[in-house]
């Protein structure tokens, strides 16, 4: 399809919004910018809670396509859980189906398959198809967004990509990382391509970059146009050195979803 220009992204506070708002006005997109805090220098960006659904009809109201990415983006209580993660999305699918929306980008995650066995050498890579295994509540209401975007796709024709990310950061921070980082620029490559793929209905991809230690298939992300440049290998000697190999006995490592299987890290609000 044709790059769209407008683009509303939510969660454009956070590390991954941060990091996207850098780097997709590249791509020819003009971002309209959501979240629960300010954004910094950005005046014109929309304060509101996904909940506020004349704020957020709002924001909708124009765009051509939403990248979202607001939300809980670790473990917490199941009630803050449900009303960032699984109310405030279904807030955003009604306002993109009022608005007529017909592309929305999702940040899914790992952790919605996070008691997956992670693969050993010579596994098969885990397929973007991998039933949901979630790990805690917030993998939980990944999933529930995975199904949202089913949905809505079957039942009112909004298509969604719904990105499983690994992890997104300017490097990877630990052993477990390599093998599911993606790098920014990769992540804006990824967001670019799920933007103007045609005819997506609901397609779930993995979120990563070309890691030689990589655990899951790119099939489907590489089908949508997703070329990835970049590989974590160049930081493993550092962090192996540092942290030392996976425990094999430890079920943080033997599991896709890492410590959140065993000590999610809490959100701190």
């Amino acid at each position: 399809m044709p790059a769209p220009r407008t683009v509303l992204l939510t969660g454009a506070a956070g590390g991954l919004g941060t990091l996207m708002r850098g780097l997709l006005p590249a791509y020819g997109y003009d971002l309209r910018l959501f979240d629960l805090v300010p954004v910094e220098d950005e005046p014109q960006a929309v304060t509101a809670d996904l909940n506020d659904r004349k704020a957020l009809r709002e924001a909708v109201r124009g765009v051509d396509a939403i990248i979202h990415l607001a939300g809980i983006s670790l473990e917490s209580t199941f009630d803050k859980i449900l009303r960032a993660n699984i109310e405030g999305p279904y807030h955003l699918y009604e306002a993109a189906r009022e608005e007529g929306v017909r592309r929305i980008v999702a940040a899914s995650s790992n952790h919605a398959v996070g008691h997956t066995p992670r693969p050993l050498a010579g596994d098969r890579p885990i397929p973007s198809d991998a039933p949901h295994r979630p790990d805690t509540f917030y993998g939980l209401s990944k999933c529930f967004g995975e199904d949202l975007a089913q949905l809505y796709w079957d039942k009112h024709g909004v298509e969604t990509v719904s990105v499983r990310i690994g992890s997104c950061f300017p490097e990877p921070t630990s052993v477990r990382m390599l093998s599911l980082w993606m790098s920014p620029a990769d992540g804006a490559r990824l967001f670019h391509a799920a933007l103007t793929a045609e005819d997506v209905g609901h397609t779930v991809v993995h979120g990563s970059s070309a890691n030689t230690r990589l655990w899951w298939d790119l099939t489907s992300a590489r089908a949508l146009g997703y070329a990835p440049q970049d590989d974590s290998e160049p930081y493993a000697a550092k962090l192996i050195a540092a942290q030392g190999e996976p425990d094999p006995a430890d079920p943080a490592q033997t599991r896709l979803g890492g410590h959140f299987v065993t000590d999610p890290p809490i959100w701190p609000h």
